[in-house]
């Protein structure tokens, strides 16, 4: 399978995962995309650009990881992209400003700091952790539902798995 087929296909994931437009938002048609495949074939990281694939190169951004479970994790790069395909407050976990500089750093985000949640967010569910501007400060996967995200005064929230530096 070319990567244009490839691609393809994972913009249909895409879509279906995260909702319709997303697949253009995180691998948009006009943009180099490098997809990196595991020893069997199958995509496992989406990369932004042309990146050389030599050992030792410089690694680019990376958009998405695949999943052989078939879903897509976020990078940085995708994150950005997804907050700026989608309004408020899909996909999104708003939190306070007190836990702004742990999630940063990649630290959990806890249900105690949560103020809105998505009400469609599922236990599992790749999500952006923003700030009440809409600031990405990290992605990572959701161990509450939306309602629990915003109900809960203690656990963790979202387990964080790239922490976004101010920018």
């Amino acid at each position: 399978m070319s990567d244009m087929e490839t691609l393809a296909d994972l913009r249909v994931g895409a879509d279906y995962q995260f909702g319709s437009g997303a697949g253009d938002a995180l691998f948009p048609p006009e943009t180099a995309i490098t997809i990196r495949r595991s020893s069997g074939g199958r995509p496992r990281q989406i990369i932004d650009g042309d990146v050389d694939d030599t050992p030792g190169s410089a690694e680019g951004d990376r958009i998405v990881s695949y999943g052989t479970d078939g879903r897509f994790t976020l990078g940085e790069l995708g994150g950005r992209r997804l907050r700026d395909a989608f309004d408020p407050p899909a996909h999104r976990v708003v939190l306070g400003a007190e836990s702004e500089p742990f999630v940063r750093e990649g630290r959990n985000a806890f249900a105690k700091f949560v103020v809105v949640a998505d009400e469609g967010i599922r236990p599992g569910d790749e999500v952006l952790v923003v700030d009440d501007d809409d600031a990405l400060l990290g992605v990572g996967r959701a161990e509450l539902s939306g309602g629990e995200l915003s109900a809960f005064d203690s656990g963790v929230a979202v387990k964080v798995r790239v922490g976004v530096s101010e920018a």
